[in-house]
């Protein structure tokens, strides 16, 4: 398939610009022939006693540093993946591209210096405080460029997930954001499980697909964690005739890597898995996912999950009932179709 296959037409209006004011109050929609049309609240009726949810408890860090260069132009500093307390790899916006030695300045005597470039990424250094002290006192929520505002102190709350714990993300895995705690705890008390991994998310998740040739596209890796304890409770549940549930395409990625080699395994390491359709899934049933957008990598995987021609038919359908799209936007529950 090329990356035109995935392309469609979303009206401006249906990107979300605001999270709701319940997370659970978004929508979830069942595609099928005749799709239902439910809220998030009633997600524990699409759940039975024995099925597994597996969440990504990932954390959003404030990590867009806004700044200047020490020639008094304007630069914006996204830190990508921390390298150490000090150090990290970061994409740059300025009008000239920095150089190695170059030092971008921040209120409050904050400073960090460009050591160097790494193919589209910096490597920089904190000169002062250590990054996570940086961007505690100076970094805004890196909401995503289709949110066309400025980061506030309710996106602090409401792009990030209640159970996030792990740090180190820079973008939301966003079909997370619809839980709040009662939720959770109803869909305990139902008898269905909850277990981990953590994928932190990176700022590549928002690159186009450049190449129509899919196979010419290269993955941005990302740091993936499978704990014993998860890969116990999948082999568990699927032993005992549950269903292994995907919150989000990252835990969904996730589970994937760590079953690479043919079994799942705990896992402690990167992964540039990039699944379009025909890929053979070996872990997860059903996956819980935000609406994508087009030509992204994220749709390909959807579409390989639940069937090329099943999905963009859904999303023609949430465009034509008016669903909200992207982070901040309505859901979908979604069963694994195999490929034939």
């Amino acid at each position: 398939m090329h990356r035109s296959d995935f392309h469609y037409e979303l009206p401006p209006e249906l990107i979300a610009q605001q999270p709701t004011a319940e997370r659970t109050a978004s929508r979830l929609m069942v595609p099928g022939a005749d799709p239902e049309h439910r809220t998030f609240a009633q997600l524990p009726e699409l759940l039975r006693a024995g099925d597994l949810l597996v969440i990504n408890d990932t954390a959003v860090i404030p990590a867009r540093l806004l700044g200047r260069k020490t020639t008094g132009g304007r630069a914006e500093v996204l830190v990508e993946r921390q390298l150490d307390a000090q150090e990290a790899l970061a994409f740059i916006r300025s009008s000239k591209t920095p150089r190695a030695g170059a030092h971008i300045e921040f209120e409050e005597g904050e400073a960090i210096e460009v050591l160097g470039r790494e193919a589209d990424l910096f490597r920089i250094r904190s000169t002062r405080s250590s990054l996570d002290a940086l961007m505690a006192t100076q970094g805004h929520i890196p909401l995503p460029p289709y949110i066309q505002r400025d980061d506030d102190d309710v996106d602090r709350v409401r792009y990030q997930t209640v159970y996030a714990a792990a740090s180190g993300a820079v973008a939301a895995p966003t079909a997370g954001l619809h839980f709040d705690q009662p939720l959770l705890e109803r869909i305990q008390r139902a008898g269905v499980g909850i277990a981990g991994v953590t994928l932190h998310v990176g700022a590549g998740t928002f690159e186009p697909v450049r190449e129509d040739d899919l196979t010419a596209h290269h993955m941005h890796s990302e740091r993936i964690v499978v704990p014993p304890d998860t890969v116990a409770a999948i082999t568990h549940t699927t032993a005992a005739g549950g269903r292994v549930i995907a919150v989000g395409t990252t835990s969904l990625r996730a589970l994937e890597a760590a079953a690479a080699d043919g079994q799942l395994q705990a896992t402690d390491g990167e992964t540039e898995l990039f699944i379009t359709p025909g890929y053979r899934f070996r872990v997860v049933d059903a996956l819980i996912t935000n609406f994508h957008l087009p030509e992204s990598t994220l749709l390909m995987l959807v579409c390989a999950f639940s069937g090329y021609d099943a999905v963009m038919d859904a999303y023609r359908r949430a465009i034509a009932d008016r669903y909200r799209f992207f982070s901040y936007g309505d859901a979908m529950f979604l069963s694994r179709v195999d490929p034939v």
